[in-house]
């Protein structure tokens, strides 16, 4: 679902006008970064973070622009205001151009997918894949490998493909981050090798505030049976168990339906503020 209106630099349109040229040669190479942000009640969540990491993508493709964190954030406040969305989100296109004057910026209201509720209860199955992205810390409009190897996992029926690096680690999902948990402690692939999603920084900081440790370090596919379970963070699924990694079966232990208890209440507070 679309709504009537988007921004494009500012700029509050008809959905109808949310077009780019075909001559914009850098959107056809991939040359942008995007963002989706969550909007509860009307208010973007966790906006100061995503804005901060649309930076840090764009400087890492070198994609040069003149827009700041701060008008960002007022272009998306102006079409909030527009569209008088309770819940929605926000997909943020940066498209890269010849110059930084003519760097373009969309701003997209769409419909929020979440998982069944029944999702959080029983996990969710994934398959993996043999692919390391390339400037994994940027988020990037190079998907491709990442769309089809999603693509594969909903056409066997699974949630999200992990993806597996020429060591044979588990580094993220497609469009998820992945994390272990063992015993009280949550284990995430190295930070260099994945893209640092904002949902993931929240649920660590959570765990440590209530009693769970956090270490970084490289999680072997072949070792998936040393943990006691695994979960999936991103915008749209919050904390989500895996049920199944390919063939193998994964138990979703009590330690991490309390650290879910834990991350619900610290989101609800946030959504109510």
């Amino acid at each position: 679902m679309l709504f009537d209106f988007f921004s494009k630099n500012g700029s509050v349109l008809p959905t109808a006008e949310a077009i780019i040229a075909v001559s914009n040669i850098e959107y056809a190479y991939g040359f942008g970064v995007y963002e989706t942000i969550r909007v509860v009640h009307g208010k973007p969540v966790f906006l100061s973070e995503h804005l901060k990491r649309l930076m840090t993508s764009a400087s890492a493709i070198e994609l040069k622009h003149t827009l700041s964190e701060t008008i960002i954030g007022e272009w998306i406040a102006s079409l909030l205001t527009k569209i008088s969305a309770d819940t929605c989100n926000l997909k943020i296109l940066l498209i890269g151009a010849k110059t930084p004057e003519d760097v373009q910026l969309f701003i997209l209201p769409l419909a929020p997918k979440f998982p069944d509720k029944k999702l959080f209860r029983d996990g969710v199955s994934v398959i993996t894949a043999e692919y390391e992205r390339l400037l994994p810390n940027a988020k990037t409009l190079n998907m491709l490998p990442s769309y089809l190897f999603y693509k594969k996992a909903k056409e066997a029926g699974c949630y999200d493909a992990l993806l597996i690096d020429r060591n044979g680690n588990i580094t993220e999902g497609t469009g998820t981050n992945l994390l272990a948990i063992k015993g009280r402690t949550i284990i995430s692939p190295p930070k260099e090798n994945i893209l640092e999603g904002v949902m993931r920084s929240n649920v660590l900081k959570i765990a440590r505030e209530n009693g769970y440790d956090v270490r970084e370090e490289p999680i072997a596919l072949k070792k998936i049976n040393e943990y006691d379970g695994f979960f999936l963070t991103s915008t749209s699924s919050k904390i989500l168990p895996i049920s199944r990694i390919d063939d193998t079966v994964i138990k979703i232990p009590d330690t991490l339906k309390e650290l879910m208890g834990y991350f619900d209440q610290y989101l609800n507070g946030i959504y109510d503020m």
